[in-house]
């Protein structure tokens, strides 16, 4: 299928494109590289041998869209483009609302102009809110978010929902992420952040490189065994194998399908940092500081509807996880240094 990954060369937008070309599809990726670097597209072309054809430009860009899908024979749209932050999610709620609803509003629009009917939508566990029961299950209440960044992928959500009950040509998914951390085994491409990271293992690797002096702990009073936050994290790999799977399931269907991705696990933060010391042999120096708002204590995921109709399964373990992420960011300081 010829594919469009929109927000191509970000994290696990680069991921699954390495995924798609790997299975043989055809991708065009557009990406206004705000998170991420042109050169991302240099290193997937040396994982996989495969050219792909790059745009860079903002999905809000209509006329761009209508340019690329009317150049291109679209089967399909994976939807990745979009701000992700909590924290500044907060501090800055108009600039999350404007990039990912208007955004998601601008692809929609584009994509049924140009008769193009599969779509599948990365969203977050972040949609269900501090949840009353654990694990997380896909029919469990969304809506009660905690911070601006999960409100905004629930109402493309529900956006989503609309559109697809006012025209059955339309097949959409909806990929709910838990944590997703690693790296890809060639530690070609990973988590690059700009700035001081939001999520918790790209802070413990440059701790651990000595960019910064040590990690903040957010909080060590939740209701938990250890006091910290404890959430599900899976490896970006399966994460992107998870894409590829729901787009050739539903790829003639019609209707919304919603999948949980995550391992059923629950780590830590503190079991975090001993299981990477552990296995990457080096020592990460924190203090623990306030919690951050918008946090909940615990989450983790049901995703056996996943497993059974996806036939979906995780390949790392958090070994594996902590090890890939932590080769990358080694590979790319040896890059640097070069």
């Amino acid at each position: 299928m010829n594919v469009l990954v929109t927000g191509g060369t970000g994290y696990i937008g680069s991921h699954t494109v390495v995924s798609l070309l790997e299975n043989n599809h055809q991708v065009i990726v557009l990406d206004n590289l705000s998170n991420s670097s042109v050169d991302v597209i240099d290193r997937i072309h040396k994982i996989c041998g495969k050219e792909l054809i790059f745009y860079q430009g903002d999905v809000r860009d209509f006329a761009l869209l209508q340019d690329i899908f009317s150049k291109h024979n679209i089967d399909a749209v994976m939807h990745f483009a979009g701000l992700k932050s909590v924290s500044e999610s907060i501090n800055n709620p108009i600039e999350y609302y404007e990039n990912n609803v208007s955004g998601s509003l601008s692809l929609i629009k584009a994509m049924k102009e140009a008769g193009v009917f599969t779509l599948i939508f990365s969203s977050t566990a972040t949609v269900y809110g501090n949840p009353a029961t654990l694990p997380i299950h896909e029919n469990m209440p969304t809506g009660n978010t905690s911070n601006p960044y999960g409100t905004s992928k629930y109402i493309v959500e529900r956006i989503l929902q609309d559109v697809a009950a006012s025209d059955k040509r339309l097949s959409v998914v909806i990929l709910r992420y838990f944590n997703p951390i690693g790296a890809h085994t060639s530690a070609l491409i990973g988590e690059l952040p700009n700035g001081i990271p939001n999520n918790l293992l790209p802070y413990i690797c440059q701790v651990a490189m000595g960019k910064l002096q040590q990690l903040s702990v957010f909080g060590d009073d939740y209701p938990t065994a250890d006091g910290s936050g404890v959430r599900d994290y899976i490896h970006v790999m399966d994460l992107a194998d998870g894409h590829i799977l729901a787009m050739n399931k539903h790829h003639q269907d019609s209707g919304v399908f919603i999948y949980n991705l995550g391992t059923g696990r629950g780590y830590s933060v503190f079991e975090i940092i001993k299981a990477f010391e552990r296995v990457n042999k080096v020592k990460i120096p924190y203090c623990v500081t306030d919690r951050r708002t918008g946090d909940v204590a615990v989450c983790y995921a049901d995703a056996l509807y996943a497993n059974q109709k996806l036939q979906w399964q995780t390949r790392f373990n958090l070994d594996d996880m902590l090890k890939d992420a932590w080769r990358w960011q080694q590979n790319l300081a040896r890059e640097k240094s070069q």
